[in-house]
């Protein structure tokens, strides 16, 4: 199953049939909100909005291990993140898409980990999204016409207030391309959880470092945010047939990378942390 994670009009979508929201159960607290269960040309797909709908929830606030937890329980095997950036780039323009590769996680207030005392867990972050459906959300871009560009590194910041210049700056001098609030831990627990991942990175803005264009406000966000949507939902139509299609999703390294990630020893494991890990990690726990 496809899951969209993103703001409440990437959902509206021509064709997507037989919908309803879903009261979805986790054992790591309440998700941001209900999930909205369709078909879309015969595949399910299920949409969490981040902030849950009306956008009552802020970066920090958001209960991402419950978000990703209550998918997995759903059965969702990809995710796509839908998110609203700011551009660190010249050539990345306000309308723009980027198919992000890489993160600097700059977050400080969230939990960023399934695991903890009593079930130890190490997993690789060193390609952070999965490189299949990167290709898949790039070739459905150009095939709707959407202005997009594969690769780039995502700065996550806790917010919620907007860089300082120097901020700004400084994360350019790092060689980051766009800046957001809720890719990480989001991108580290789909990880976690044996979910492939990638990030479809929305930019809104030029955050505050360009010199011709105006500082950050909510206002000029929201503008771009409503021109995006309407790419953002073709996209998704566009991108749902080729997720379902690929032959090669069983063999990705996404849906194996806890094999050998957990260091615990199994007589050493806490009983309470198998029970709440049972949809995350229940494929290895469980042997």
């Amino acid at each position: 199953m496809l899951g969209i994670i993103g703001g409440s009009g990437v959902y509206n979508i021509d064709g997507l049939q037989n919908t309803r929201w879903v009261k979805a159960t986790s054992s790591f607290g309440e998700p941001s909100d209900e999930v909205l269960i369709g078909e879309l040309a015969g595949q399910s797909i299920a949409f969490l909005p981040r902030h849950g709908r009306g956008h009552k929830i802020p970066p920090s606030g958001i209960n991402f291990r419950a978000n990703i937890d209550a998918l997995k329980r759903l059965g969702v095997t990809d995710i796509i993140s839908v998110s609203a950036v700011g551009s660190l780039r010249e050539h990345l323009a306000p309308g723009m898409f980027v198919i992000v590769d890489q993160f600097i996680d700059r977050t400080f207030a969230r939990e960023k980990s399934f695991f903890g005392n009593g079930l130890v867990a190490h997993v690789s972050m060193a390609h952070p999204v999965c490189h299949r459906l990167g290709d898949h959300l790039y070739a459905a871009a150009q095939q709707v016409g959407i202005p997009v560009s594969r690769g780039g590194t995502y700065l996550a910041m806790e917010g919620p207030q907007f860089s300082s210049l120097a901020e700004s700056e400084l994360y350019r001098s790092w060689n980051c391309d766009v800046i957001g609030m809720t890719n990480m831990p989001e991108a580290k627990l789909a990880r976690e959880a044996e979910i492939c991942y990638a990030t479809v990175a929305m930019v809104t803005d030029y955050d505050c470092w360009h010199p011709n264009h105006d500082d950050v406000t909510v206002e000029a966000i929201i503008k771009v945010l409503f021109e995006n949507a309407d790419k953002a939902r073709a996209l998704v139509k566009n991108v749902a047939p080729r997720v379902h299609g690929d032959a090669k999703a069983c063999d990705c390294g996404c849906r194996s990378v806890l094999q050998y990630a957990i260091i615990t020893a199994p007589e050493a494991r806490d009983p309470a942390m198998i029970e709440k890990l049972s949809a995350v990690a229940g494929r290895v726990l469980k042997k």
